[in-house]
Formats: C-alpha cells, sequence, structure tokens
C-alpha cells in the first residue's frame, strides 16, 4: 500500500478544516439571525424531534403525508398560526435544524421509555406434583380430588396473570397519556435537507428564509440585507406588478384568488389531520395548478391552456 505523501495528507486536512470552519460561520450567522427571534408556523407539526422534513432542491420539498403521519404518532406541539420562539439552530455537512420552541421530543434529554412487560407465571412445582398424583392416584376418588386441586391452581396461577397483564396494559396507557402530553409542550422543527451538503448560499439568513417561506412567516427577522427574504417574509402578494409573477410558494387561497379570480376547478382530500386541495385557474392567458394544504400553497405550475 503506497504511502500517502505529506502535501496530500496537508491538502486533505487543509479542505476538512475549511469546511469545518464554514459550518461553523453559517450556524453562528444562522444563529446570531435566529435564534431567540419569534415566528409563526403555517401548519400543524409533530411533536417529535424528527419534526418536518424540508427538500429545497426537490419540485415538491415537503412529503406531507409523512407530516401527517408524524402529527398521528407523535400528536401536535405546534398548530397552525401559532407564534413560537427560534431555540436553536444546529448546520450540519447535509442538514440544517431549524428548531421552533425546544426542538421536538426525543432529544438527548427525553426519556422516552418502553413499554412494561407483564410477568408471567409458568406452570409451578405444585401443579406439577399434582399433575404426576393425577397419573399415580390409588382409586378414582383420590384422582378426581388431585384433579379438582390441579384445577383450582392452575385457575389461581391463570388469574393472577390476567390481573398482571391489565396492571401492565394500564402503565403502558398511562406512560403514553404522559408521552403525548410532553411532547405537547417540547416543540417541534424543520430538517432543511441538501444534497450531497448544504449549498453556501443555503446556509445564509436569506437561504433559510427562502427555503422554508411556504411553512414560517418570519415577523420578528429584520434582514435588511437579504431582499429574497423580505420577499418572502409575509403571506401577502405585493401590490402592483404581474399577477402570475406575483404568485408563489407561501400564500393563501384567499391571496391566490386575489390574484388570479376564482378557480376554474377545485377539489379536496385528506391526508391525516391535514387537507390537500387543488385548484386550477385561467388567468391572462394561462393555466395555473394549484396545490394548497391548509389553505396555503405548497406547489404550482403555470402553463398554457
Amino acid at each position: 500500500m503506497r504511502r500517502l505523501s505529506v502535501a496530500v495528507i496537508a491538502s486533505v486536512i487543509t479542505s476538512t478544516l475549511a469546511a469545518s470552519s464554514a459550518l461553523a460561520q453559517g450556524e453562528y450567522a444562522l444563529r446570531t439571525a435566529f435564534e431567540g427571534k419569534t415566528v409563526t408556523v403555517k401548519l400543524d407539526m409533530p411533536g417529535t424531534s424528527r419534526g418536518v422534513d424540508v427538500y429545497p432542491q426537490e419540485a415538491i420539498p415537503v412529503s406531507f403525508r409523512d407530516v401527517a403521519d408524524r402529527t398521528k404518532d407523535f400528536t401536535v406541539a405546534l398548530k397552525m398560526g401559532q407564534q413560537v420562539m427560534v431555540t436553536k439552530i444546529v448546520v450540519k455537512r447535509d442538514l440544517i435544524e431549524f428548531q421552533l420552541g425546544g426542538g421536538g421530543y426525543g432529544t438527548l434529554f427525553d426519556n422516552a421509555g418502553s413499554d412494561i412487560s407483564a410477568s408471567q407465571a409458568g406452570e409451578s412445582q405444585r401443579e406439577r406434583a399434582l399433575r404426576d398424583s393425577v397419573k399415580t392416584a390409588p382409586n378414582a376418588a383420590k384422582k378426581k380430588a388431585f384433579e379438582r386441586e390441579l384445577n383450582d391452581t392452575r385457575s389461581a396461577r391463570e388469574r393472577e396473570n390476567t390481573q398482571a397483564r391489565a396492571q401492565a396494559a394500564q402503565a403502558n396507557e398511562l406512560r403514553e397519556v404522559n408521552l403525548r402530553s410532553k411532547r405537547s409542550v417540547s416543540g417541534s422543527r424543520f430538517n432543511i435537507r441538501y444534497k450531497p451538503a448544504v449549498p453556501s448560499d443555503a446556509m445564509t439568513p436569506a437561504g433559510v428564509m427562502q427555503a422554508l417561506a411556504a411553512y414560517i412567516d418570519f415577523p420578528g427577522v429584520a434582514m435588511t440585507s437579504a431582499p429574497m427574504a423580505a420577499d418572502n417574509a409575509g403571506s401577502r402578494p405585493a401590490a402592483g406588478g404581474s399577477a402570475l409573477a406575483s404568485v408563489r410558494q407561501g400564500l393563501l387561497l384567499a391571496d391566490v384568488e386575489a390574484l388570479l379570480g376564482p378557480a376554474n376547478t377545485a377539489s379536496e382530500s385528506k391526508e391525516g389531520v391535514l387537507t390537500l386541495m387543488k385548484r386550477s385557474y385561467i388567468h391572462d392567458g394561462k393555466k395555473v395548478l394549484a396545490s394548497f394544504v391548509n389553505g396555503v400553497l405548497i406547489d404550482y405550475a403555470i402553463g398554457p391552456i
């Protein structure tokens, strides 16, 4: 096996240190911009540290089926329209954690515990002795007496096992109630994911606000150096300009219809606790296909009629 040259080793170390430094600088900038600020969430968020995964590079950044499954499994910690503090920002190689109200239950010091199992007693020595006595009884009367005692002993053991199972089930139910209560007040988070790594322009306050514009309002974050963030900060469309050009993710259904007029077609479906709405609009010689979750525009396409 060839030895790596000193130059190659130095290059690898330099590259690693540079990447670590960039992550640290990006995290510091994001923490300074967001931590301690109050934002408003635009969707129900699950009470788990798994939070909501956002893939800004994908055509559909959020799987709302996954969001619905997590809110069903872990209860709702943050409700749509709720104001909450940004409590922590963590930058990793391919991920930015945007933690809200504690970041969700299941972090390092949260103890979810495990299911309680009932201890079940097996056949006792007395039962085995009685079983043998039944086989070797000297007469029918003795055999019948041994059988009666054996049945009574088995029934007593089965009653104790049934009681133990019931107590374990009750304890597990109480544990789940306590867990759901803790999850409901432990906040949640957005996991902003990139492949293969977080781009440098995404590791900025403007980049984070752009990635989360459809899911968070940032009224408490002033970003004078981030014009893109200013465009995405609210849910209302800007006054003036082309109506089609003003359509963007994060608008409310009423805002879209104020721009484009009433929908040409409409349908709705449920994804767990979420309502998925499909709308089509005809405006200025173009057809707009729009998808809304709980009344917030999450995806759209503009094409010919």
